[in-house]
């Protein structure tokens, strides 16, 4: 929480864009706390993800590292779902492992929750981004609490 909002690249990144008052830190809070129910994912995963959307933004949002106590597969996760920018991240996640396409599961429906402040082409972008990567979580790890959610945003009807 502290990197988020006394650290933060520039100056309103410790805010969430959709209301500018929203404390940032509770995206990773959120994204950390949906995957901690996914009792149908294995346990490693599941821990493992926990600490990795805790800690996803830090390195690119704030000037603040990763605290030293995070293990080398959990900081080695971290870095996979870190990009210079939205492209960067569109066309490089297909060839990251699946826990991290997983975890952008998470990141993204958040985004979408509160996506108001998105335009409509940015909005379009990542609708069709998230559809890709719900499609690939599923097809890799079933159906689980954060698929029915993105599925539910995107208006997607359960084709299993």
């Amino acid at each position: 929480m502290d990197a988020h909002q006394n650290h933060p690249v520039k100056e309103g990144k410790q805010y969430r864009k959709w209301d500018g008052k929203t404390p940032y830190y509770t995206h990773p809070i959120w994204c950390a706390t949906m995957i901690a129910t996914e009792t149908t994912l294995e346990e490693k995963t599941r821990e493992e993800g926990v600490q990795t959307l805790l800690y996803h933004d830090v390195l690119e949002d704030t000037t603040e590292q990763l605290p030293n106590w995070l293990s080398e597969r959990v900081k080695k996760l971290i870095q996979q779902m870190t990009y210079e920018g939205m492209a960067h991240e569109m066309s490089e996640i297909w060839e990251k492992p699946k826990e991290v396409r997983l975890y952008k599961l998470y990141d993204k429906a958040s985004n979408l929750l509160d996506g108001q402040w998105m335009s409509s082409a940015k909005r379009n972008e990542y609708h069709n981004y998230t559809r890709r990567l719900l499609q690939d979580v599923e097809q890799n790890y079933g159906t689980l609490n954060i698929t029915k959610l993105a599925r539910a945003i995107l208006g997607v009807k359960n084709e299993r």
